[in-house]
């Protein structure tokens, strides 16, 4: 475990000569530019900054200083299971966890997935995620998310959702409110969103889950518009009830119609969108190009490490590669050719910070970089990688250029947990031992022939088109010839 007393909390922090991704609405990019952190706020932001004796200070230059990164919607109890999912189909994941093996996790599974997922969110410049727990099969599954969540100093949603039962089963349950009472207290590091899903079932069975989250005071979050899932019917039925509101966050949203969007639109809501996932697992189409066109927010997210990546580079390259392709596509068909792109770099660096700011109804104190705001911050500095020059382009250095092992250091709440790419303060091996055991029991669990048929699914048969052609070798030809 890697300590630092530079860092001693209460200590101020200033950032030198950095590169300035402020995130204001000129998209400003700040050179030369210091930024000054003290008790858990950014105090200041320009250059030469004068700061209190015993300031910690870190040398920016040569980086590109950006608010801290949040994802809206990452299933963190699923993360042990690291890449065991890598050729699955939406069908499948269903299937395991929703029909088959969900119930095999225990407590303490949660625990281990949500506390890598939590540590690796840091490690990756990550610092708010949204915890779509929907692993909660009892309240102690619950408390052990929570723990793990508690046991890491990043800052987190917990979306509470439970797979295994209807949501008017257990947000009903005495003990889910009890939960609620002693676990979630207006900590600022740890808030509590709904999240489950509407199935568009006339009988509308989600309204008393609906009604506590109103209860509570609370967001929904809910996988909608997932081909297959949920659709125009579950929105229609949550609009003419009247819980869409501004709060409520659309996952993928991929395969909705027109009148749905302007639904979403018109109540204020936004989408929360995984484009890694949307793209492989058969969701829909990632859908930033249909959002753009009705005024939605949009936020990023990873959705689940049991297929992808665990960082928001990840989201911020894809989507913009698959909005600029869905572009081309729809010019094409027409016989039109696009020549300047319409969504760019600086635009998505933006979904994934102050984007998911917004999401949570945190756009005041989260989500860029201003004095007065928390202190939330990520440097991406590299001076071992040849691709840390040159820097042209800031957003788009960040948006295609950046990966997770070109972050420095990460400050979340005003505290330095990550510094000089090393975590500070966390004890990986124990992490890794925690995660070995849930592996073991899962393995154990299952069985070994199901474990290894699981992680490899059948590859359905594929025929090659039959070719009119036949081989000539046209150079023997041209030889005979002569």
């Amino acid at each position: 475990m890697i300590q630092s007393t530079s860092f001693r909390p209460g200590r101020p922090v200033v950032f030198r000569g950095g590169t300035v991704l402020p995130m204001d609405r000129q998209r400003q990019v700040l050179t030369g530019t210091d930024v000054l952190v003290t008790g858990d706020r950014i105090a200041a932001v320009g250059p030469r900054l004068a700061v209190p004796d015993g300031t910690a200070e870190i040398d920016a230059t040569d980086g590109i200083l950006m608010p801290g990164m949040i994802d809206t919607h990452r299933h963190m109890w699923q993360t042990a299971m690291r890449g065991y999912g890598a050729d699955w189909t939406l069908t499948q994941y269903f299937v395991w966890y929703y029909l088959e093996h969900g119930r095999t996790f225990r407590p303490e599974d949660v625990h281990a997935g949500n506390l890598l997922a939590a540590v690796e969110a840091l490690d990756a410049g990550v610092t708010t995620v949204v915890d779509w727990s929907h692993g909660l099969q009892s309240v102690d599954h619950a408390d052990a998310a929570v723990d793990a969540l508690r046991a890491v100093p990043g800052r987190f949603v917990l979306a509470y959702g439970n797979i295994q039962q209807a949501p008017a089963e257990w947000t009903a349950a005495p003990e889910f409110r009890d939960f609620v009472r002693r676990r979630i207290t207006g900590d600022d590091l740890l808030g509590l969103q709904l999240a489950f899903d509407v199935t568009g079932d006339p009988a509308f069975p989600e309204k008393p889950a609906f009604e506590v989250a109103r209860d509570l005071g609370v967001a929904v979050t809910t996988h909608a518009g997932v081909w297959g899932a949920t659709g125009d019917d579950g929105i229609r039925l949550m609009h003419e009830h009247g819980f869409m509101t501004p709060e409520t966050v659309y996952v993928h949203a991929s395969t909705l119609s027109a009148d749905s969007y302007h639904r979403i639109a018109a109540t204020g809501g936004s989408v929360s969108v995984s484009t890694e996932s949307e793209q492989s697992a058969g969701q829909g189409y990632p859908t930033t190009w249909a959002l753009r066109a009705h005024g939605i927010p949009v936020s990023l997210s990873m959705d689940t490490s049991v297929w992808w990546s665990g960082d928001l580079f990840s989201a911020m390259r894809t989507t913009l590669g698959a909005d600029r392709a869905r572009e081309h596509l729809e010019a094409h068909a027409q016989g039109e050719t696009v020549t300047h792109c319409a969504l760019r770099a600086d635009q998505v660096v933006a979904w994934a910070t102050l984007g998911g700011a917004r999401a949570l109804g945190r756009e005041h104190d989260l989500g860029s970089v201003e004095a007065g705001k928390k202190a939330d911050l990520v440097l991406l500095k590299n001076d071992h990688s040849p691709v840390s020059f040159p820097v042209l382009n800031p957003y788009g250095h960040v948006a295609f250029q950046a990966q997770r092992g070109d972050v420095h250091t990460v400050v979340v709440d005003g505290r330095v947990v990550k510094h000089d790419h090393r975590l500070l303060g966390t004890d990986l091996a124990a992490v890794r031992r925690e995660v070995e055991r849930t592996v073991e029991h899962l393995r154990s669990a299952l069985g070994e022939a199901d474990w290894r048929k699981g992680m490899n699914p059948d590859v359905p048969e594929t025929k090659i088109l039959d070719n009119p052609y036949t081989y000539t070798d046209y150079r023997s030809a041209t030889t005979h010839g002569r």
